[in-house]
């Protein structure tokens, strides 16, 4: 492979055009990100969206990694003076790492191996005497006779005749066409295996797997990521079961060819090198696949809870009274007005006694109306349940204008200790920046969140036990996704949100916040160049994403792009209007009405620019200053609480999805504890994962299977609640 097939590759691959890849590779080389490409390079690349423009980059890595280790696999080998044309030819052919590796295996240097060391007492013309399989009389060892050699330790025929098998035994077990045959037959006919290491008292939480198998092409990535945890807590043993003598058996057919006097040496040579050499690498080989591809699932499935999870709708306008509950230490209440300033903050203890209760109720109540409190922030932790009653029965008893709704608190502790935690909130103690921390991320769920790191929030599977590197670098960059679909309002963004937007990192990030705090809010966007270490390529990949909303410059609160203001001024003036104009709110629905009627292909070209980009100015036009998220269902809230008696099989309760895995969706149903919706339960039509069905946030209504106390576990359906609504 060239480096120019690169993009004819990945081109074939995602089924889009070569321009748009070679257009794509260029602007990432440039040094944009993938959130600007994909929002202001629309014309440029064809208008690949996203996860199109992630793949590419993906993709381009790897394959430019390739035709690196191509090269330098030919210059060992030629080195060596072994590459052959034929060789040469299968390297640069070559369209996987796997397939390069296995050409390059017989002349990759080794540590010495039996097959070494007979090769150094000049056994390997014996080798291939017997691989010719052309000699039909005498016998194996009387050829080998001539091979005997006491200076090199090769004291009898059968001393020269077992290095010789040997030799062929690694031959046959290095030869890429074998490999890749082996490769196929055991994915299909291979079983994982596993059973107990330990007694069964101690491995309680595995004793699903005590007697395990399943065909290594249908297990399914959650319980690779099970079996493969049970090993590495050597609580399991694990194997593959193989149909060996049947595999031993196929190599033979394709290499024992002749009736020579070699027939039953050469079988002795293939069923050692499969038992101590193939299957064994093969064996790992396909165990780190499974792994691999298992990893890639849990963290796509995190990824995109976490995207959820992000992009839920802020409550803005909410004075949020955050909980954060305990039994021993009491729990943490703090008051936090719509911009996030704490108000106020205090202790109660709602599951100590009668009096300890009174005493609290009277200390909510005050914060309540002192403050006038909307909504009420629940953490989702330890004391939760006993902490909804009493807000619940609060609410209900003095008739209060208050909803409160449970919020998943998932990381919420590791940022209080963190040193971000100290320095927003240096007066608080640590225990109170939790309940903070709850009800901010009620108010605007992206703008806390980014402050935790993603692994600690709770909506994955398996999240600790894959590749962390590849955890790390999928979830910026969704985080990164959602930051910059959303936009950041320039005057009030944290140092945390604004390090994930296009093309500024911490440095910079730092710098605009010291900037803002020295020189007042931003007025334009422009202000930005003046901003420390942000030159005008930084300026470039950011401006867009930035929003000022009471600016001098109208378009400075919509996602159009700087470099884009005379179209939008053009585009504006054709509509019968000015940029000014958007600052005025009776003129504004007008300019609204129009965007939404104008034809982008019309004016596209009567302005000579690319139909995308007037689509999307039009687009920003029509809702300037909005947020996206407004699209998107309000989480629920409550003002009763859903008691663990009325759970009875069948009845019917509306729920919220807590999080999304392989095998089924976690719904919180207003207790304790999450409910179960196995994937048999999800619909009656036929899906390929349950993200398919549902995501992070939905609120569904569930009928209830069964509830286990003793287990505290609640099993939900989704599709015979459906099947009751429909008949009703």
């Amino acid at each position: 492979m060239l480096h120019t097939d690169i993009p004819i590759l990945i081109a074939k691959e995602l089924t889009i055009k070569v321009p748009q890849v070679v257009a794509t590779i260029q602007l990432l080389d440039e040094g944009n990100t993938v959130p600007f490409i994909a929002r202001y390079r629309k014309e440029v690349t064809g208008e690949l969206d996203e996860e199109q423009l992630r793949i590419t980059e993906e993709r381009l890595q790897y394959l430019r990694n390739l035709v690196k280790r191509q090269e330098d696999i030919l210059a060992s080998i030629e080195e060596q003076g072994k590459l052959t044309p034929e060789l040469k030819v299968a390297i640069t052919s070559a369209s996987k790492l796997q397939e390069l590796e296995d050409l390059y295996l017989p002349f990759k240097q080794k540590k010495r191996t039996r097959a070494q060391i007979a090769r150094e007492k000049g056994l390997e013309p014996l080798a291939e005497i017997i691989m010719d399989q052309q000699l039909t009389t005498g016998t194996p060892l009387l050829i080998a006779a001539d091979f005997v050699n006491a200076e090199k330790e090769v004291n009898t025929p059968e001393d020269a005749l077992s290095g010789a098998l040997d030799i062929i035994a690694e031959t046959i077990s290095e030869k890429a066409d074998i490999r890749a045959d082996m490769r196929k037959q055991l994915w299909k006919t291979t079983e994982v295996c596993t059973e107990m290491a330990v007694p069964e008292e101690d491995g309680k939480e595995f004793l699903t797997y005590k007697e395990y198998r399943e065909p290594v092409n249908r297990i399914p990535s959650h319980r690779i990521l099970a079996v493969n945890r049970g090993e590495d807590k050597k609580i399991l043993k694990v194997s593959l079961l193989a149909p060996h003598e049947t595999n031993v058996e196929l190599i033979n057919r394709k290499v024992n060819t002749g009736k020579s006097i070699f027939t039953d040496c050469i079988s002795s040579a293939i069923a050692d090198g499969y038992k101590r050499l193939l299957f064994p690498a093969l064996e790992r080989e396909i165990r780190s696949l499974l792994t691999e591809n298992a990893e890639k699932q849990a963290i796509r499935v995190f990824s995109l809870n976490l995207r959820q999870l992000l992009l839920q709708p802020p409550f803005a306008g909410h004075t949020v009274m955050g909980l954060d509950p305990g039994y021993r230490t009491g729990c943490k209440m703090t008051v936090v007005s719509p911009t996030g300033s704490v108000l106020d903050t205090n202790v109660i203890y709602v599951t100590m006694g009668e009096g300890q209760k009174e005493k609290s109720t009277h200390i909510v109540l005050d914060a309540i109306k002192k403050h006038g409190v909307t909504l009420i922030a629940i953490g989702n932790g330890t004391a939760s349940y006993e902490t909804e009653e009493f807000t619940a029965q609060l609410i209900n008893t003095h008739q209060l204008p208050v909803h409160y709704l449970i919020t998943n608190e998932a990381g919420a502790s590791i940022y209080s200790a963190s040193k971000l935690a100290k320095d927003e909130l240096p007066d608080l103690d640590v225990t109170l920046r939790g309940a903070v921390s709850i009800a901010r991320r009620v108010q605007d769920p992206l703008a806390e969140l980014v402050k935790i790191d993603p692994k600690s929030i709770g909506v994955g599977q398996y999240q600790h036990d894959v590749n962390q590197k590849e955890l790390s670098n999928t979830l910026s960059n969704v985080v990164e996704s959602a930051v910059n679909h959303v936009g950041v309002e320039l005057n009030t963004a944290s140092i945390e949100l604004l390090k994930h937007v296009s093309g500024i990192n911490a440095t910079v990030a730092k710098n605009i916040v010291a900037y803002r705090d020295e020189n007042g809010t931003f007025k334009s966007r422009s202000q930005l160049l003046k901003v420390p270490r942000l030159g005008q390529s930084t300026f470039i990949q950011c401006a867009g994403f930035l929003r000022i909303k009471n600016g001098e410059a109208p378009l400075d609160n919509t996602p159009v792009h700087p470099e884009s203001y005379k179209l939008a001024a053009a585009i504006l003036a054709k509509l019968g209007f000015t940029p000014k104009d958007l600052k005025d709110k009776e003129t504004l629905q007008t300019i609204q009405d129009e965007a939404q009627k104008a034809n982008a292909a019309t004016l596209a070209a009567e302005l000579e620019a690319g139909e995308p980009t007037v689509r999307d100015i039009l687009a920003a036009l029509a809702k300037p200053g909005r947020d996206p998220r407004e699209d998107l269902p309000a989480p629920m809230t409550r003002k009763n609480i859903v008691k663990l008696s009325e759970l009875t099989p069948g009845s019917i309760v509306k729920g919220t999805v807590h999080n999304v895995t392989d095998f089924g969706v976690f719904v919180d149903i207003g207790i304790k504890t999450n409910g179960l919706i196995h994937r048999s339960e999800l619909s009656h039509k036929p899906f390929r994962h349950p993200l398919d069905v549902t995501s992070v946030g939905d609120i569904l209504e569930v009928m209830i299977l069964s509830v286990d106390e003793s287990r505290n576990r609640i099993a939900l359906s989704l599709k015979q609640a459906k099947t009751v609504e429909g008949k009703q």
